[in-house]
């Protein structure tokens, strides 16, 4: 019997985590919204591992894996945002970019041709960045950990990534759009 379907099922888990851990962010019990979000994180990364290790990788999961992610970071820098853990400007600049990414990942699409799913390392890079802030965030209102200072780096390192990365996606698909 084939577990091919695994890693669709766990990102469809990490949507699913999604509301439970907003819920709790509203609530006030970061340390539960921690653990959740921890959960999901790891979730990620093992739906990844078992596609590309297995060859269990399916255009359904190259929807979902992203689908989930971004749900779970426009999520949680809209909560975040909304009760003041962090600023708004770099809520609005974090979901500009995936507006912009969707946007344009829709319009290759259809316009073009089928949009490849590998991001490219700043991507990568941005992601990664933007999964230890929130970790950060969440663990200081729940253990008064790390210092703000600490937190307002990665932000800062955030909003260098977050364009840096938005420009390189515009770039490279407006480059394959010209010789495709």
């Amino acid at each position: 019997m084939s577990l091919g379907w695994l890693p669709n099922a766990i990102s469809l888990m990490r949507i699913v985590l999604v509301a439970p851990i907003l819920m709790l962010i509203l609530d006030g019990q970061f340390d539960w919204a921690l653990l959740l979000f921890c959960i999901a994180g790891f979730s990620d990364g093992l739906d990844g591992y078992l596609a590309m290790r297995f060859d269990w990788s399916t255009r359904l999961g190259g929807l979902l894996d992203p689908t989930a992610d971004k749900l779970l970071v426009t999520g949680l820098f809209v909560t975040l945002a909304w009760i003041d853990l962090i600023p708004v400007w770099l809520a609005i600049v974090v979901i500009l970019r995936d507006v912009v990414i969707v946007a344009g990942a829709i319009a290759y699409n259809f316009i073009v041709k089928p949009v490849p799913g590998e991001p490219s390392r700043i991507s990568k890079l941005n992601t990664a960045l933007q999964m230890l802030f929130v970790v950060f965030v969440l663990s200081r209102a729940a253990f008064d950990w790390p210092d703000k200072i600490t937190i307002t780096v990665l932000g800062a390192s955030i909003l260098v990534t977050v364009v840096i990365s938005g420009v390189d996606y515009v770039w490279s698909w407006s480059r394959r759009a010209r010789e495709g």
